[in-house]
């Protein structure tokens, strides 16, 4: 069959989603195509950021407040910081706009479920036509359209405009000539876990920075239930160098680092361990071309510190929708014009991959991180500013000057 449309969107993640969904409220149709039939996992730490839940309140003030009724995610108010010394500090997250709607700061939920959820908002719109289970594997431009079609060419889809979110492993992310590199993508192993002592009551995420992983971390977030997503990850090219093998790092950690010892001695593995790729947003790079726009994984924006990646795709899909509609209006969508969406979708959010870049850095020195957690956890002053760093970048880019440490050092 032959599917005619404004906007075809390949993958059906939150970029995917945030795009259609942003271009339907703007009163766009679109087709929304995904490979897989949902529900479907999704290999991820399980966290769903502040980040996410404003993007989610531009969408619909509802969707938030949906989701916080949903028997799948766990409230979550915080983060646990580990330095590589093992001493810890609770971070509260800072989310006025959540606080102002009595919604917690963030979520914490299986990709499964939480894709599915927000899978299941895009379905009953009626501007965006959903096709499941269809693998795209031919794109072409021929007459001022794009043409897809499936790997049975059974399958065809005409549009004016591309937006591909189909993740990190997309054929796509080619045409804008990104490709793997080991100092900008990170290697990752997730498990599930049920019965892990010691989360904290607010049901924080713990991120603890093992010596011997940095410049990456061992994660533990608190699911539904009991359970846990339990995970590791390291930069490629210390893997590479070290020769690490990541399951072994994780079994390692958790049987003869003393406190994880204590803490998963009655833990029972309920899902063995999975590993993904972060292609990360440590660099910038081309994100459109003629006819087409990368979002999300697929275009490379993962957080280098935290590894992070669902804020910054529903960020992108966002952008990608609302420069979908200028091409439209304009009814240009050359590869000159579609350079518009790379800087303004840099514009808004490199800043804060550039200082995660620094702050990834930083963690070559595990002096000064444990130094600076320290500090924090005797000074609440400091412990309220590393809060605000979290979602505020004028405060987080103190960490690039001497004179915080300075400071810190004459208390």
């Amino acid at each position: 069959m032959m599917i005619e449309t404004e906007v075809c969107v390949v993958g059906a993640g939150p970029g995917g989603v945030s795009a259609a969904m942003f271009l339907a409220k703007m009163g766009i149709s679109s087709v929304l195509v995904d490979k897989d039939v949902f529900p479907r996992d999704k290999i991820c730490g399980d966290g769903i950021s502040g980040w996410v839940l404003n993007i989610m309140n531009k969408l619909d003030p509802e969707l938030n407040k949906k989701l916080a009724l949903e028997p799948i995610q766990l409230n979550s108010w915080g983060a646990r910081f580990v330095a590589p010394n093992f001493n810890q500090l609770d971070v509260p997250f800072k989310n006025e706009d959540a606080i102002q709607d009595g919604l917690p700061a963030g979520f914490v939920s299986k990709r499964m479920d939480f894709d599915y959820f927000l899978f299941k908002e895009a379905r009953n719109n009626p501007l965006i036509k959903v096709l499941e289970g269809v693998s795209i594997t031919e794109f072409k431009k021929e007459n001022g359209f794009s043409l897809l079609q499936d790997n049975s060419g059974k399958v065809k889809i005409k549009s004016k405009l591309v937006i591909f979110a189909n993740g990190a492993l997309s054929r796509y992310s080619k045409l804008s000539g990104i490709k793997m590199e080991k100092r900008h993508y990170v290697a990752g192993i997730r498990t599930y876990y049920e019965g892990v002592s010691g989360m904290h009551e607010k049901n924080y995420i713990e991120l603890h920075f093992l010596k011997e992983l940095l410049p990456g971390y061992l994660w533990i977030f608190p699911l539904p239930n009991g359970k846990a997503n339990v995970g590791l990850g390291m930069r490629s090219d210390k893997i590479s160098k070290h020769k690490i093998n990541l399951k072994e790092k994780l079994k390692e950690a958790i049987e003869n680092v003393p406190y994880l010892k204590e803490r998963f001695k009655n833990a029972r593995i309920i899902e063995e361990a999975k590993g993904f790729g972060l292609p990360l947003g440590s660099k910038k790079r081309s994100l459109s071309g003629d006819h087409y726009m990368l979002v999300g994984d697929a275009a490379s924006l993962i957080d280098p510190f935290t590894g992070e990646g669902i804020g910054n795709a529903m960020a992108s899909g966002m952008y990608a929708a609302e420069h979908a509609k200028k091409c439209i209006e304009a009814n240009d969508f050359s590869a000159a014009f579609m350079k518009k969406y790379d800087e303004y979708t840099y514009n808004k959010i490199w800043k804060e991959l550039r200082l995660s870049k620094f702050m990834q850095d930083l963690l070559n020195f595990p002096w000064l991180f444990s130094w600076v957690v320290n500090k924090a956890s005797a000074n609440k002053t400091l412990r309220e500013t590393i809060s605000c760093m979290l979602t505020d970048l004028d405060v987080r880019n103190n960490l690039k000057k001497p004179s915080f440490y300075f400071k810190l050092l004459f208390d």
